[in-house]
């Protein structure tokens, strides 16, 4: 029996740990030795040799049926298909879901490129890690790649986001945090969203693109706080807060500015950015319209009120210790997503368990909804008829 149990789950959310060398293949070979001075390679690179024994290890058939076993207890490089691609359909198999979004995890934020003055190594980056991303979940049809668009350059992101279509990316993920020296609502990057569009894929935001909370916060004149990992430089209570602002201001400016107007049927999704902000965002934008709509022709072209155009296009995955009910009676049925995280450690242990505790009160409908069906209309075509109900066409 799988983790899932015959349940009909989508998973909104999981991830690949790369080893360091895992773009090589895909990159330029003219650009190899900048992207390897990168100081997120070099960091990498100084851990080789434990990657080299978990990539041994993971080489023994008795461990990976043992991490199968453990499919959720074994977390990180340890997990059965964290980054052998031949074992990444048995994982699926033992968790159950029916998909699953697969994301980087060395890659998250483009090693920082995103506001660096190297566009040409920005966008090589990103361009080999669709091609890496696509390639692994080619495996198996239930594996579905998430491409990486930077936004700074309006030509280099319609290139980049055509060659992830075209390679088979399922949905494609840009960061949250505002380009350098343009709104991410402006016209020039229209085509992508065209494009998108028009190839029924959604437009993600996932954490690690981000604006970092700034560490001035962290001088406190105490002891250091250990973070979730143990250390003090990535996960704490502190660090935690700030995570949805950049996605909020972003997701807002589409909207105000027309986007989501201009492109409809374009769906949008924010993932492991948490959802208990969406409910109280949606009424401060509603609040804004009201406030400036005689002054602001931007405003009075709005098809709708900006909480119903969110419900209409807009998605997200709550953490596990969220109240997703809450969430869900507060934000509208269509919101939120069930993600896993596999095999991340913030994922925890059970987080069907934690989830169906916090949704307990919600109606049938709102729970079939969280667990497949906005999952189902956020990826629209780009998810095959076989993969949205394969229990029904197997009962059938």
């Amino acid at each position: 029996m799988s983790y899932a149990a015959g349940r009909l789950i989508h998973d909104a959310d999981s991830h690949l740990m790369e080893m360091t060398d895992v773009l090589d293949p895909y990159f330029e070979r003219r650009l190899l030795a900048r992207y390897h001075a990168l100081p997120v390679y070099k960091w990498k690179q100084s851990h080789a040799h434990w990657m080299d024994e978990e990539r041994a290890r993971h080489e023994d058939a008795a461990y990976r049926a043992a991490a199968g076993d453990a499919i959720l207890l074994k977390k990180n490089y340890e997990a059965l298909g964290a980054f052998r691609r031949e074992d990444r359909p048995a994982a699926l198999d033992r968790l159950g879901f029916a998909s699953q979004l697969v994301f980087t995890t060395f890659c998250l934020g483009n090693f920082g490129l995103d506001q660096s003055d190297d566009m040409e190594l920005c966008y090589a980056a990103a361009d080999a890690h669709n091609r890496m991303m696509t390639d692994f979940c080619a495996i198996d049809r239930r594996l579905l790649a998430v491409a990486y668009v930077p936004l700074e350059d309006f030509q280099r992101a319609e290139q980049t986001a055509r060659l992830a279509i075209r390679l088979g990316a399922k949905a494609l993920m840009v960061p949250s945090l505002c380009p350098q020296k343009h709104s991410p609502s402006h016209i020039g990057l229209d085509p992508v969203w065209r494009m998108a569009e028009e190839a029924g894929l959604p437009i993600l935001l996932h954490v690690g693109g981000e604006e970092k909370m700034n560490p001035v916060y962290k001088e406190n004149g105490l002891p250091p706080v250990p973070d979730f990992h143990g250390g003090d430089d990535n996960f704490t209570s502190v660090s935690y807060m700030p995570i949805p602002n950049a996605a909020m201001q972003t997701l807002a400016t589409l909207i105000f500015d027309g986007v989501f107007d201009r492109f409809p049927k374009l769906k949008w999704g924010a993932i492991e950015l948490g959802a208990s902000w969406v409910p109280g965002w949606m009424r401060a934008m509603d609040s804004a319209a009201h406030a400036f709509v005689r002054n602001e022709e931007r405003l009075q072209k709005l098809s709708a009120k900006p909480s119903e155009i969110v419900r209409r296009q807009f998605r997200a995955a709550p953490y596990p210790h969220e109240d997703a009910g809450w969430i869900i009676r507060n934000a509208g049925d269509e919101i939120c997503l069930f993600s896993s995280d596999y095999p991340h450690v913030e994922g925890g242990r059970n987080p069907l368990k934690r989830f169906d505790e916090t949704l307990q009160g919600c109606t049938p409908s709102q729970i079939t909804a969280f667990y497949s069906e906005n999952f189902i209309d956020l990826m629209g075509e780009r998810l095959s008829p076989e993969l949205r109900r394969p229990m029904l066409k197997a009962a059938g």
